[in-house]
């Protein structure tokens, strides 16, 4: 098979990184896969999704897609690509495997169904909650890009890198990004009584309220660890989402298989895993 694979134009850059992308296509002209590569601005690990039709598998189509963002990768100086598969035999696992990326991180993906009734809060004594929708407020945002430091160290097996730091302007990049989407991000934070925020939870939710929410972090700063931080806030955001969208059908969660401390939370909160992933990484040979 005639395989042309052409760059495309991506407007998504910020001072996080850039995207690049490629489209594979045939000799008729019809399109037979894509790849994206978001290259990081403070990391050397380029983050690789590929996708080729099903109908268009094993004849080359994967391994030409990711040479070009193979040898894109080294042009930015980066050290590995990083891309995930499910696991269990999937065909990206195959492809993976196939090609030399090797196993960095295993994945499990839960579900709480909102059917299962409001979840029990134990509030911890010395702290309070608080709860906004989108972009952080102004008199909250230096206080929460020094919290989200509590993310630094999360369990990553070897898929862990250097972290990228957390300022005001990559809150609202973020917070930005979810609502040109049409998404509502809503985030719960645990308030010290020194009036810093101790840890939070971030929720997003389909703009019309309906089908699946997706947890993005949670995280409690060390020094405030032990105290049932992060369920108390977990729990409190399931029984608002709850009141707030009755259309909701359930709540999405993927952890880390090393991640005991958050494994436990969302076991104790009603969350039953769907299926297992893996991050898988391959080192590019820079010239």
């Amino acid at each position: 098979m005639t395989v042309t694979v052409t760059p495309l134009v991506d407007p998504v850059q910020s001072a996080s990184g850039r995207r690049l992308a490629w489209l594979a296509g045939g000799q008729d002209g019809r399109p037979l896969g894509t790849a994206f590569l978001w290259v990081p601005a403070a990391e050397a690990v380029a983050e690789l999704e590929l996708t080729v039709h099903p109908a268009e598998r094993r004849a080359g189509v994967g391994k030409r897609l990711l040479g070009a963002a193979t040898a894109a990768a080294a042009e930015q100086g980066m050290a590995s690509l990083r891309t995930e598969a499910v696991a269990r035999d999937s065909a990206g696992e195959q492809f993976c495997r196939a090609n030399g990326f090797r196993t960095v991180l295993a994945l499990t993906y839960t579900r709480r169904p909102m059917e299962n009734g409001p979840a029990a809060a134990v509030p911890a004594p010395g702290y309070r909650l608080i709860h906004w929708d989108g972009m952080v407020p102004d008199e909250l945002a230096e206080t929460y890009a020094r919290s989200k430091r509590a993310m630094d160290d999360m369990p990553m097996g070897e898929a862990a890198t250097a972290p990228e730091p957390w300022t005001v302007e990559r809150l609202h990049f973020v917070a930005g990004v979810v609502a040109r989407r049409g998404d509502i991000l809503c985030t719960t934070a645990a308030v010290a009584a020194d009036g810093e925020i101790a840890g939070f939870t971030e929720l997003v939710v389909p703009g019309d309220g309906a089908g699946d929410a997706q947890h993005y972090g949670t995280g409690v700063l060390p020094g405030h660890r032990g105290h049932g931080l992060a369920r108390w806030m977990k729990a409190e955001q399931i029984n608002r989402t709850r009141d707030r969208f009755p259309h909701l059908a359930g709540l999405l969660a993927d952890t880390a298989d090393d991640n005991d401390a958050m494994r436990r939370v969302n076991d104790l909160l009603g969350y039953r895993p769907t299926h297992r992933s893996a991050l898988y990484q391959l080192d590019v040979i820079r010239p």
